[in-house]
């Protein structure tokens, strides 16, 4: 989980707190995100932290590589990509999760995706699954972060909220004891609102929607690469916007 264009990057932190490490350490839960009035919602650690299931690889059927896993938590995706073959990077800013994933096999980089990021304007397919989508609180800023990493024509694959929901907020996580972590912004975003938010682009052709055992995802193919000149402003913004954290940028496995 990362942070959003024009954010302080100390939110970077808030994933690598203490409820959220130990929760992927013991691959188990309870674990929610907890908005300022007190509504919480759960997360599903027990099944991040398990071997993809068959929603996971029907979507990942869909997929075409090389394949960029935002947000990619203890890497069950990641690692399942690699053992079918298909060249795929996971990226997060929690070391717990990274440590995760190269240990079930899987590449895996510590960093935001609004870091500068390997293969940017070559990613075959960019998920952004388990909630991803609310990564910073801004849709619309991911939104164009993505068409900046894909190939021209690149796909994006997104879980959706199960709702038409579309809302912003700032969230901390909790877990069973009294920790939690610093406050930080994030989003939750049914498929209608992914759609809106795609269309107020000139980025995205939507191709495909469905659901399964309760999860729903979109599909959205990219029209047209970044120019060079958007990319290299984009990239000054990015740099001003690193974590300050140096090991951010830490590789666990290259691809």
């Amino acid at each position: 989980m990362t942070l959003a264009h024009g954010l302080d990057p100390a939110p970077h932190r808030s994933w690598s707190a203490d409820p959220y490490a130990d929760a992927l350490r013991t691959g188990r839960g309870p674990l929610y995100l907890r908005r300022g009035d007190g509504w919480l919602l759960p997360l599903d650690v027990e099944r991040w932290c398990t071997r993809a299931d068959a929603v996971d690889r029907a979507l990942l059927d869909r997929c075409e590589g090389p394949v960029l896993d935002v947000g990619c938590g203890p890497g069950r995706m990641v690692a399942e990509l690699a053992a079918r073959g298909v060249p795929a990077l996971g990226i997060d800013i929690s070391a717990a999760a990274v440590a995760r994933t190269a240990g079930l096999g899987g590449p895996a980089l510590l960093r935001s995706v609004f870091a500068p990021l390997p293969g940017e304007g070559r990613w075959g397919t960019v998920l952004l699954a388990d909630g991803n989508l609310g990564i910073g609180g801004d849709p619309a800023a991911l939104l164009a972060r993505v068409a900046q990493l894909l190939t021209p024509g690149g796909l994006l694959i997104a879980e959706t909220a199960p709702l038409d929901v579309d809302e912003r907020v700032s969230v901390r996580i909790v877990g069973p004891t009294a920790a939690q972590s610093a406050p930080f912004p994030w989003a939750r975003v049914g498929t209608p609102a992914l759609l809106r938010a795609a269309a107020r682009t000139a980025h995205w052709r939507p191709i495909a929607q469905w659901s399964a055992e309760g999860r729903c995802f979109a599909a959205l193919r990219s029209r047209t690469g970044s120019s060079s000149a958007e990319q290299a402003k984009s990239a000054a913004v990015i740099s001003s916007q690193r974590p300050r954290n140096p090991s951010a940028d830490s590789v666990v496995a290259d691809v």
